[in-house]
């Protein structure tokens, strides 16, 4: 089924991102309030293609979850990402774009 590869990505820069912040896929569903599902995560993750309301849910989750690791002094200084910093196929998408929370990340 060649629809069917086209609609899968491979592991998505969302998976790193959560690897760096130390954000389990239970973890992102916890932190939504909408509602997400695991399975949804895990597709989110391994590359599923999403939709843009889809894709802009796993985001507001991962921003939540990742508000919750700051301390109260770093919490003002996190830049929300963005779908297009979570997901490769998402417009807009820049692989090469860097990080702006990087000096927040644990180390």
């Amino acid at each position: 089924m060649p629809d069917d590869e086209s609609r899968d990505h491979g592991v998505q820069p969302l998976a790193a991102l959560m690897a760096r912040w130390g954000v389990s896929n239970h973890e992102l569903v916890e932190a939504s309030p909408e509602q997400l599902t695991h399975k949804q995560a895990r597709k989110a993750v391994n590359g599923r293609q999403l939709t843009l309301h889809l894709m802009q849910k796993v985001t507001r989750a991962l921003n939540d979850a990742v508000m919750a690791k700051l301390d109260e002094s770093q919490r003002g200084s996190f830049v929300p990402y963005l779908h297009k910093h979570l997901f490769n196929y998402a417009k807009n998408h820049d692989p090469a774009a860097v990080d702006p929370n990087e000096a927040l990340m644990p180390r």
